[in-house]
């Protein structure tokens, strides 16, 4: 019976070299949400017709991501591979707005932290919706399952 959700999520942590509290709460976050639900289901059939649960590993080098997809048992299903490039100037765009909307909770007024805010959901929708297209016929999500992916793969590109 498909079961097409991911149940767990690790992150290379050799990629990433530092990560401030807040940045680390947003990973925790984004992991949790992600596991207690989401839709994720590779478009390759397998030959066992395996359809999930999957366990998933991401990984960012030489500016592609790497997603392991993993069975339940932890058996190697495939590794996709997606180039970033498009993903640039979203992920700087989310770092800035990020680094602004932290600091509009430490100091702002209730309308400029909203203000903030909205500007920091509108990239990081556009940011899920570029990712949904990018997986489209590779791997089915759906948005908030993007969304969460995005936030990931924004960690993976903390360098310090």
């Amino acid at each position: 019976m498909a079961d097409p959700r991911i149940i767990d999520v690790v992150l290379d942590e050799r990629t990433i070299l530092w990560r401030s509290a807040d940045i680390e709460q947003e990973r925790r976050i984004a992991i949790f949400d992600l596991i207690e639900g989401n839709h994720f289901a590779p478009q390759r059939d397998h030959a066992d017709k395996y359809a999930g649960p999957y366990k998933i590993a991401l990984t960012v080098e030489e500016g592609r991501l790497g997603i392991a997809i993993n069975r339940a048992d932890d058996t190697h299903l495939e590794t996709y591979v997606l180039g970033l490039g498009r993903f640039r100037r979203p992920i700087k765009d989310y770092f800035a707005i990020c680094d602004s909307y932290y600091a509009a909770i430490r100091n702002a007024t209730p309308a400029q932290i909203e203000t903030v805010d909205m500007a920091r959901r509108g990239i990081h929708n556009e940011a899920a919706e570029l990712l949904k297209d990018r997986l489209e016929g590779k791997i089915e999500i759906d948005f908030d399952t993007a969304r969460r992916l995005f936030t990931l793969i924004c960690v993976l590109h903390i360098k310090g």
